[in-house]
């Protein structure tokens, strides 16, 4: 991106030891301009991670360009999820910070307890569900994404066989493995999907390590929602396709990436920090997809078939129009009892308390 003027705040490991910014001072500093906003983002990785979290930084840098002279940006990276988030977010409170946004679904409470110390700083909750009269939330509809990912893989499978590398067992994340299989055997009815768990969104060796186990057990395609590129990396290596998460990870993979399910958070953080400037701010629930631009998918690789390419752009097509809605009936649980009937789509609270594996899904969820 360009160079322009930052204030990042790091954390090595756990947040345990804050560090002084490349300006110089700290959260306690009294540097900055009285009259600019100063608005602070906490990441669960590591700006470096090419995923989520370095999605996220692309937004703060777009914040600190658009609004330069009117506000100073911070960031925390490398947060764990628990006391360490609640501590991190308070420092910024108590710094004279704004507006906040925390970026991973476990930095939920955590938030709430801040926010409920601060009632005039404004708080901003990614990917979770609880909000409150200075906490709002926001969050993208990465399962649309997830469903022309599962078209495509389908149609290009030899094995039948796809990994899927998880995170958490969280219904983000579940929905995602929902949508990618049931697009996947629509078009494929004998594809299966086998799932690891790696219990963390960015740890690049346990997720080479799932890539290598579900590669090894026969599948030729995988898809993550975990955050670094080691996946893709490892498709590359071993000579077979992979999508990406969050960013455009092609350059980890030329060969392997077919596609990624990339996050734009640069609209969303422009308007809610423009509304913090203007006095409109208020704490609402923000969730955009497709068609809004909050999720789009990069330019197909070369290696995917025109057909297949063209059923892909149809299904972007058709979900941002609304005639494509990737949970609508019938879908049966892997037990085969109904969850959604024929002719019936999934509601939003359903997508978002979704807790079970559909029909193609190998293996019991996690609880």
């Amino acid at each position: 991106m360009m160079n322009r003027r930052q204030f990042g705040l790091s954390v090595a490991g756990t947040a345990a030891a804050l560090t002084a910014s490349p300006l110089g001072g700290t959260f306690g500093s009294k540097a900055l301009a009285a009259d600019k906003l100063k608005v602070g983002f906490v990441y669960v990785g590591p700006v470096s991670d090419h995923g989520y979290s370095y999605q996220h930084d692309l937004g703060r840098k777009h914040v600190a360009e658009v609004f330069a002279d009117r506000v100073e940006t911070t960031y925390v990276e490398n947060v764990a999820e628990g006391p360490d988030a609640e501590r991190v977010i308070q420092q910024l409170a108590q710094g004279g910070h704004g507006l906040i946004f925390t970026t991973s679904f476990g930095f939920m409470n955590p938030t709430l307890k801040v926010a409920q110390r601060f009632p005039k700083v404004k708080f901003e909750h990614a990917t979770g569900y609880k909000r409150s009269t200075n906490v709002a939330t926001y969050s993208g509809r990465f399962y649309e994404g997830r469903t022309v990912c599962g078209l495509i893989a389908g149609k290009l499978t030899k094995s039948n066989i796809i990994g899927y590398i998880g995170s958490f067992p969280i219904p983000e994340v579940v929905s995602g493995i929902n949508a990618f299989t049931l697009a996947l055997r629509s078009v494929n009815p004998q594809a299966q999907v086998r799932v690891v768990w790696v219990n963390s969104w960015y740890d690049p060796g346990k997720e080479a390590a799932a890539a290598k186990a579900l590669i090894d057990q026969g599948a030729d395609i995988l898809a993550q929602h975990t955050d670094s590129p080691a996946p893709i990396q490892e498709a590359e290596a071993r000579g077979i396709y992979a999508f990406g998460q969050s960013s455009d990870m092609s350059r980890f993979g030329p060969k392997a990436h077919l596609t990624s399910v990339v996050d734009d958070w640069n609209p969303y953080y422009e308007q809610r920090v423009k509304a913090a400037l203007d006095g409109t701010w208020k704490a609402e629930d923000y969730w955009g997809g497709l068609a809004t631009g909050t999720v789009f998918l990069p330019t197909f690789n070369d290696a995917i078939p025109a057909d297949v390419k063209e059923l892909g752009n149809k299904a972007i097509a058709d979900i941002k129009s609304g005639a494509l809605h990737p949970f609508t009936g019938p879908i049966k649980d892997q037990s085969g009892k109904v969850v959604i009937a024929e002719g019936k789509t999934a509601t939003d609270p359903e997508i978002l308390s979704m807790a079970y594996y559909v029909e193609g899904v190998q293996g019991t969820l996690p609880k």
